[in-house]
């Protein structure tokens, strides 16, 4: 803090004290802005999963971390009272540095739905490669400030092809009970879940799924349960059943801030730059990293940029942010000597949407909780994990929704444009076919045994699949070939991957408890062996 005055402290990133004051709950992390000059122990490239870890192991370890991250904190309630604004009710707080939303479903009845919203570093990336939109979290916690919450861990058998160089035993034993104990990770109340009008959509699934002969599934997450249920009493604010998640949650869910991050904050050790972004790190004279840091304003505008040096550096920018930044670095000439496997590997874990027009006599309610709590499993016969999403419209659609993960093979490479001085991704739209044909093993055989058919009407017109985008960016810098077997880039000592970068593609379900588990295994032995 030295140097920074007051008014310069709070108007630079704030703490993110007025988000624990409105929810109730611990703050998240120690905020203060860095300063041009300064020299970290350790720089921690992003506040999402892996750099969340990251930086609560090293502080425990006794080292001082600062964390530098590209959003906002999210700790000003706007006018409305509230830190974010819901999915129906999207405004400036909802896309990072866009002037028009672009909602993943798009279209309803045929209409579009998307508007006009001003400029401004909102929570959601929308982030446009050539074939496709790949989401991403904006804001001090990263990706769990968006995503539904559902925490899985692949099936043991399963795991083998997701992170092949882990030893799975270890990762059983110890980093997936780790991870889903930092997280906060539960199960909903199968009894509640049969009697709360909230997941009648979800209870329409199953009985869909299970008429078929496919096993439906209860899949944790990490939304306090109880709070739900105070939800539906009527006895809490509503946040899940209100519609808020695409674009944050004011009260239930509990993302990295009221977790890994909170637990952070807690050592006194680990402070965090908001809306700061790392544009260049080489080697210093002196040992350890030059990083070259911009700061933006809510505009998305440079109002300054720093240099700092740092022993060792972290990159956790997430799938896209590490792999872009690497690429990068290593294109230009800032990190030559990293190896030719950067940018590489990078998959989109299968995702394809879609939708389905039940009968009058299956209706799937009006009211529907945000948070998906619910699969359909044809991982092995098939090659698709279907969750059974919402879709809060607050109106009787007589519609399933689903986001499928599948065993997409497909691969694409990031790849650095000279031309434009940007990294491009050779993702096509045709690599989504296979993921179509696995989601159809399961969706073509509901159709025929319920005599339903696909809805046309919610991705643009007459298109039944959402096969344009990603919520689960992998890869980039994949383990034990870009990096070594624990994320060191070993061509230059003290540089580490620990996100979302390191997974060849694919984790067969949501990614997160693998990447926060990765993450732990990872950090344990860097601290044991580099520190």
């Amino acid at each position: 803090m030295s140097g920074v005055s007051r008014r310069g402290f709070i108007a630079g990133t704030g703490s993110l004290l007025g988000a624990a004051v409105l929810a109730g709950r611990a703050p998240a992390a120690r905020a203060a802005v860095i300063t041009s000059g300064e020299r970290v122990p350790a720089l921690v490239i992003g506040t999402g999963y892996g750099g969340a870890v990251a930086a609560l192991r090293l502080a425990e370890a006794g080292v001082a971390v600062h964390m530098v991250e590209m959003g906002m904190a999210w700790d000003t309630p706007g006018p409305d009272g509230k830190i974010f604004c819901s999915t129906l009710a999207p405004d400036q707080r909802s896309y990072w540095l866009r002037t028009r939303t672009k909602a993943p479903l798009n279209y309803f009845l045929g209409f579009p739905i998307d508007r006009d919203i001003p400029r401004y570093t909102g929570i959601l990336d929308a982030e446009e490669f050539s074939g496709i939109t790949v989401y991403q979290g904006r804001g001090v916690g990263g990706g769990s400030l968006v995503n539904g919450g559902m925490a899985v861990t692949p099936k043991r058998e399963n795991f083998a092809t997701v992170l092949p160089s882990v030893n799975a035993d270890e990762m059983y034993a110890t980093y997936y009970p780790r991870a889903n104990a930092g997280l906060g990770v539960g199960l909903i109340d199968p009894a509640w879940f049969d009697t709360t009008a909230c997941y009648q959509y979800s209870r329409v699934g199953r009985k869909h799924a299970q008429r078929s002969g496919f096993p439906f599934v209860f899949v944790p997450d990490v939304y306090d349960w109880d709070y739900m249920k105070r939800e539906a009493a009527g006895t809490a604010t509503k946040s899940a059943l209100a519609g808020e998640i695409l674009y944050g949650n004011n009260h239930g869910k509990k993302s990295l801030q009221q977790t890994y991050l909170a637990r952070a904050r807690a050592t006194g050790r680990v402070t965090i730059s908001a809306l700061h972004k790392v544009t260049s790190v080489t080697p210093a004279s002196g040992g350890g990293y030059t990083v070259v840091i911009d700061q933006l304003n809510t505009s998305g505008a440079t109002t300054a940029t720093k240099t700092v040096t740092a022993d060792r550096v972290f990159f956790a920018a997430g799938s896209v942010g590490t792999s872009k930044l690497l690429v990068k670095l290593k294109a230009t000439g800032a990190l030559p000597n990293l190896n030719n496997e950067i940018g590489k590997g990078w998959g989109d874990n299968g995702n394809v949407m879609c939708g389905r027009a039940n009968h009058l006599w299956d209706p799937t309610g009006k009211l529907q909780s945000t948070i998906p709590c619910s699969g359909i499993d044809n991982w092995s016969a098939g090659g698709a994990f279907a969750e059974v999403a919402p879709l809060p419209t607050g109106i009787e659609t007589f519609a399933s929704f689903y986001l499928s993960i599948t065993k997409n093979p497909n691969r694409a490479a990031f790849t650095w444009n000279s031309a434009t001085s940007s990294v491009d991704l050779n993702w096509q739209t045709a690599w989504k076919q296979p993921s179509i044909d696995m989601a159809k093993t399961i969706f073509d055989k509901i159709n025929a045994k319920e005599g339903t058919i696909y809805r046309t009407d919610l991705f643009g017109i007459y298109k039944i699949w959402g096969d344009h985008l990603t919520y689960h960016p992998l890869g980039g810098a994949v383990l034990n070939k870009a990096t070594d077997n624990y994320g060191r880039l070993t061509a230059y000592p003290g540089l580490y991957v620990i996100d979302g970068a390191l997974i060849p593609g694919n984790t067969s379900v949501n990614p997160f408890v693998t990447i926060t588990a990765l993450a732990e295994r990872n950090i344990d032995t860097i601290i044991a062996t580099d520190l």
